[in-house]
């Protein structure tokens, strides 16, 4: 009897090490031999062997394709468009359809305007959606150059009451495109700006126009602040403009208690910067707010329903009897 309850525990550990062994090690999206896989980091070395000792014999970059041949472990060969054959470990490939992914969203940021600029403080990883659940599409280093685009604030499980939320950045950096978390970006103000930042969380700025100064384009910029915890993206805009006279930016324009949405949009309409904002009012009704820029002035033109519509707000009737 002894001898069967020793058995049994002996399997219960065998198929615990088994499962940790699928969960830890094993790749949860293969890529079927025979397919083309893309190469997730900047740099992945290619090695002769998946043995402890192994030499590396080439160097494969990001967005790369390889064929995948063969599997082993966690291990995948590949064959390069040039006929080598050697091994990487499969967590820093990408199959088809994650691939794909990242092309979607690069295109998708294509046809945005960037709300910022600043760089990674670290290593970070690059998701299809702003989760960590969902896949890596790359990774960047510490110190790349990033554009911000948009920004979601996503709900984490936790196991306790307490609700933690995390901060995304749809970014754009290297060629790549994707959602990081927040903490991992530090804005880069733009010069002249910085003195308005301190003490304020600047978080977007657009530039609007450019002033003829001497033979140098100054930019004079719409730029969105949020002050205080808050979900939404921003909550005061003001709006830059460069004295020439003095060689600094003055503050044109200023409006506070907003909730505001990225993306923020600037177009030109007959000569003339225009900028619409994305809120939402107290009953939660989402409209845009468009503003114009004339010379120095910024004006109020009128406000639009909804968020999808590019259309510039329609004058106000006149009164009967109004000539």
């Amino acid at each position: 009897m002894k001898e069967v309850k020793k058995f049994g525990v002996l399997l219960l550990a065998i198929f615990a090490g088994i499962a940790y062994y699928r969960y830890a090690y094993v790749p949860k999206h293969k890529t079927p031999p025979g397919e083309m896989a893309y190469v997730m980091p900047q740099n992945l070395p290619i090695v002769n062997t998946t043995a402890v000792i192994r030499n590396v014999i080439g160097t494969l970059h990001a967005g790369q394709p390889v064929r995948v041949i063969q599997w082993f472990g966690t291990w995948a060969r590949v064959i390069l468009p040039d006929g080598r054959r050697g091994w990487v470990e499969q967590k820093y490939l990408l199959d088809a359809a994650q691939h794909n992914q990242g092309t979607a969203i690069l295109k998708e940021v294509d046809r945005m305007q960037a709300q910022a600029a600043g760089h990674t403080d670290d290593n970070a990883n690059v998701h299809v959606a702003p989760s960590r659940d969902a896949p890596k599409i790359t990774e960047f280093p510490a110190n790349q150059p990033v554009e911000v685009y948009n920004r979601r604030v996503v709900g984490r499980p936790s196991s306790s009451t307490q609700t933690y939320k995390d901060v995304w950045y749809l970014v754009r950096g290297s060629g790549d495109a994707g959602w990081l978390l927040g903490r991992f970006v530090d804005l880069d103000i733009p010069p002249g700006l910085g003195n308005y930042a301190q003490g304020i969380n600047m978080v977007a700025w657009l530039v609007l126009d450019t002033v003829n100064d001497n033979g140098r384009q100054v930019p004079q910029y719409v730029a969105a602040d949020r002050i205080g915890e808050e979900d939404a993206d921003f909550n005061h805009i003001r709006v830059f403009t460069w004295w020439v006279k003095h060689q600094k930016y003055v503050t044109a324009y200023v409006e506070s208690n907003l909730t505001g949405y990225f993306p923020i949009a600037v177009t030109h309409i007959g000569g003339v910067p225009y900028f619409r904002l994305r809120l939402v009012d107290d009953e939660g009704h989402k409209f845009q707010k468009v503003y114009g820029l004339f010379d120095t002035i910024t004006r109020v033109i009128g406000t639009v329903p909804g968020w999808t519509s590019d259309a510039m707000p329609q004058p106000a009737s006149r009164k009967r009897g109004q000539s």
